[in-house]
């Protein structure tokens, strides 16, 4: 693929590759390469995975002074620890003597980390608190002020949900998400007492592209009348009636793509329709409905809330609300990730529908969930076949009602009817080569206001 020469910080030129060579907005298409690419897997990690905001973690799973967990950021380890103000740090989870991780338990409490390569050991606040020997094999020269755990850029947490940067001049989270936000406050924020995660996650490895299963998830309902209908049929889901008559599909929903490549499309109603066991599910959410609406007003009450969901937030991180699964997709390198899946849930449900709807989120889409092993296959076989000399020369399409999109009056970002189209993916695709080809968060600023304008002209016909 060609390249393009930009100007780096220090008046030289570095060589990087060009998205748009491996994305067609207009006319929705993707280089198969772009799953494969091991030079463009090099530019999304330092262009999207240490420039966009990532999610970490979640608030309830770190109530306390002194509570951390570790996760990753791109391929960088990060520990995100509670403070004893209340606040959440976030730092990179690695000594900054030999580079050994401080901390390789998953989750729990502690006064301090301690390299157990050399002793060094730092506080809850990433201060290096002491060093073995200090004085002696430093003989009084040694200055640990400027040996502190590096720490992100960024941390800030949205409706409890924490999420971390590495670039400083990256906007703030709730403008990062944007559009998106007014859509994910119908669950986040609900009926006032929000929604949280029950983990601790579950993991598994797949030998495929980061960008699929986020793609998937963002809104592709066209998989499933053909990866899940045995799955759908024996979990004895009434929705199976509806993927019997895939128009239908296109009469209950719509799809949402925003500003920075988040979206979803929605199933309106269809929320508890994958857990056909748990009555009182559906139940609850007409029970909440007017409360939401009190606090949302009537759109996000009657659309959004108790809908089934599939969505996605830049770069990569997915969630299915109703099913209520929150996934995020760590890579491995350009053509393997490890999953992490927590079951999600809202904050009013009874502790005996907590149980049952997380119970019922592990069937479908924990690690060996029924619809999980189904996407899998698919996810990995999306990658795989497209290792060949020739296949990787070959092009994609996510064209489906290409000219699908507008602006809605009570809706923000681009609006587009029916829940099977392709219109979300496209938005993630915009925005991945936007932010892989600016060289800084000003350029990207730059484009936000005609980040709209492919929609714009397909409703014009220019």
């Amino acid at each position: 693929m060609p390249a393009v020469l930009l100007p780096d910080h220090h008046g030289g030129t570095i060589v990087m590759l060009n998205p748009h060579d491996y994305v067609d907005i207009e006319n929705g298409s993707q280089a198969k390469s772009i799953f494969w690419d091991s030079g463009l897997y090099e530019q999304e990690l330092e262009r999207v995975f240490a420039r966009c905001w990532l999610f970490l973690t979640h608030e309830s799973a770190i109530p306390n002074a002194g509570d951390f967990f570790t996760t990753f950021m791109g391929q960088d380890a990060v520990l995100v620890v509670r403070q004893d103000d209340g606040s959440v740090k976030a730092f990179l989870n690695y000594c900054q003597h030999r580079g050994n991780k401080v901390c390789f338990a998953d989750s729990g409490n502690a006064k301090a980390f301690t390299c157990n390569y050399h002793g060094w050991s730092y506080g809850g606040d990433g201060r290096l608190a002491a060093v073995p020997l200090e004085h002696e094999v430093y003989l009084g020269g040694f200055d640990r002020t400027a040996h502190a755990l590096e720490p992100l850029a960024q941390v800030e947490s949205y409706r409890g949900f924490v999420f971390g940067c590495m670039d400083p001049d990256a906007p703030p989270l709730a403008e990062y998400l944007g559009e998106m936000g007014w859509y994910l406050d119908s669950f986040m924020v609900g009926d006032g007492q929000g929604a949280e995660l029950v983990g601790p996650p579950m993991k598994s490895i797949l030998r495929c592209n980061w960008k699929i299963p986020t793609e998937n998830f963002i809104g592709d309902g066209y998989h499933i009348p053909w990866t899940h209908v045995s799955s759908i049929m024996a979990l004895g889901s009434e929705i199976a009636t509806i993927f019997g008559d895939t128009t239908q599909l296109q009469k209950v929903g719509m799809q949402i793509t925003t500003r920075h490549g988040h979206g979803f499309a929605a199933a309106h109603g269809a929320g508890p329709l994958l857990m056909p066991s748990i009555p009182e599910y559906k139940a609850y959410f007409e029970t909440q409905r007017p409360k939401v609406a009190e606090m949302l007003g009537p759109v996000r009450a009657e659309k959004f809330y108790g809908a089934h969901w599939d969505g996605s937030i830049f770069p990569n991180c997915s969630f299915l609300y109703g099913t209520n699964t929150w996934k995020v997709w760590h890579p491995r390198g350009p053509n393997e990730i490890e999953v992490w899946t927590w079951s999600l849930v809202e904050k009013s449900m009874p502790a005996e529908l907590k149980r049952q709807v997380v119970d019922g989120a592990i069937r479908t889409f924990g690690t060996a969930g029924l619809l999980e092993s189904d996407d899998g296959e698919n996810m990995e076989s999306c990658t795989q076949s497209n290792v060949g000399w020739k296949a990787r020369r070959g092009r994609m399409v996510s064209n489906m009602a290409l000219s699908e999109g507008r602006r809605h009056p009570d809706m923000p970002g681009i609006v587009g009817d029916g829940a099977l189209g392709e219109l979300a993916q496209r938005g993630f695709y915009r925005f991945w080569a936007e932010v892989m080809a600016a060289r800084d968060w000003d350029e990207v600023r730059a484009g936000t206001q005609d980040w709209d304008a492919p929609w714009q002209r397909s409703a014009t016909g220019r």
